[in-house]
């Protein structure tokens, strides 16, 4: 006689600790393991296999939904599997949270099948199971090829297609805006830098460089993109090189951070201001082309971060001097002929400088 587990039921129940698990990688096996030597079968005092029994019909029921979970509003609209609106947030949103070592890992690299198969030396580095590690990769894929091109705010397009929380969509935003501008991020010099960083660095680029921000000039309704006319109008600001400006955009720095900072902080930032300011005009002026925006963050740490910590200044003494960097300039005559560049100014100085205290690690 065949033994047959039969599973009869009109609710759905999850046991998310399972749900868990499964998403983690673990096997049925795996996770039965898992369960016994944590304790749990002992203090519900049942048989291993009454438990194993049970891991199987949950892993059954997570691997049919889980053709649902890869279009979420198809769960939310289905009728075969009966659940509250609770219950079907909290699937989805488990099943697309993820790993920040792994997606640091993905971060960068094209969402193709050939990069999907590098998931195995993924799984390796952070010690995260293959299982978990394809899961993570093909969401964040899926998410791509969804949004990519759609006009709208990014965030709004991901809440919309796969009802994600606002804080977890916020995130696919940034990875997308990341991967479809193509940012460099696996360097070595940034390593250092963790998902964190990255993703609120491309949302505050999302939020004022994009053709969303409220002060684009030309408004196309997609923020997937940098708003090209901002960042041609950034070629403008080559002017605050000239010898001249320089000059007195340093000594109104200088004079505004008397009372702010220690002598000896003030010094390196006098020494080393020409150089700073450079770096600062450059990155802004390098935006314009696609091959030089790309390394945006190599640029920020290389030229900007890495001389002034190396040099002793601390974050705070950081942030004081890029706002009276931003701040100084505007009482000068450099924009008299060109008011409406204190507008762009403004918009990359403030993203700029939020993006390099994030980044500011000593």
């Amino acid at each position: 006689m065949t033994a047959v587990d039969v599973f009869v039921g009109n609710y759905t129940l999850i046991d998310f600790e399972l749900y868990d698990l499964w998403l983690n990688g673990y096997t049925a096996q795996e996770a039965a393991l898992f369960l016994q030597k944590s304790g749990i079968v002992q203090r519900a005092d049942v048989s291993m296999e009454i438990v194993y029994s049970d891991i199987q019909d949950q892993y059954r029921l997570f691997n049919s939904l889980e053709k649902l979970l890869k279009n979420p509003p198809k769960l939310m609209d289905q009728q075969i599997y009966q659940m509250d609106a609770e219950m079907q947030r909290q699937i989805i949103q488990r099943y697309y949270q993820f790993d920040s070592v792994v997606v640091r890992e993905i971060l960068g690299k094209k969402l193709s099948s050939r990069n999907r198969k590098d998931m195995d030396d993924v799984g390796e580095k952070t010690r995260i199971p293959l299982r978990s590690c394809r899961r993570q990769f093909d969401n964040l894929k899926r998410v791509f090829k969804t949004v990519e091109e759609m006009m709208g705010s990014l965030v709004e397009n991901v809440k919309t297609h796969y009802l994600l929380s606002e804080e977890l969509a916020r995130q696919y935003a940034a990875i997308v805006f990341i991967a479809n501008n193509r940012f460099e991020t696996g360097k070595k010099k940034l390593n250092h830098l963790t998902l964190e960083d990255f993703v609120f660095c491309a949302n505050q680029m999302i939020t004022h460089w994009s053709y969303s921000s409220v002060v684009c000039t030309v408004h196309q309704d997609m923020d997937v993109d940098l708003d090209r006319g901002f960042l041609q109008d950034l070629r403008e600001l080559k002017m605050i090189s000239e010898k001249e400006i320089l000059d007195e955009h340093k000594g109104q720095v200088i004079t505004h951070l008397k009372a702010a900072l220690p002598k000896k902080s003030r010094q390196v930032i006098e020494e080393s201001f020409k150089t700073n300011s450079k770096a600062i005009i450059n990155i802004a002026c390098g935006l314009n082309h696609s091959k030089e925006a790309r390394d945006i963050f190599l640029d920020l740490v290389e030229k900007v971060t890495e001389p002034c910590i190396s040099a002793g200044l601390t974050a705070s003494e950081m942030e004081a001097f890029l706002n009276a960097y931003k701040d100084s300039i505007i009482k000068m005559d450099v924009f008299r002929l060109q008011p409406h560049m204190l507008v762009v100014w403004e918009r990359y100085m403030k993203t700029l400088i939020l993006c390099v205290l994030q980044i500011y690690h000593t």
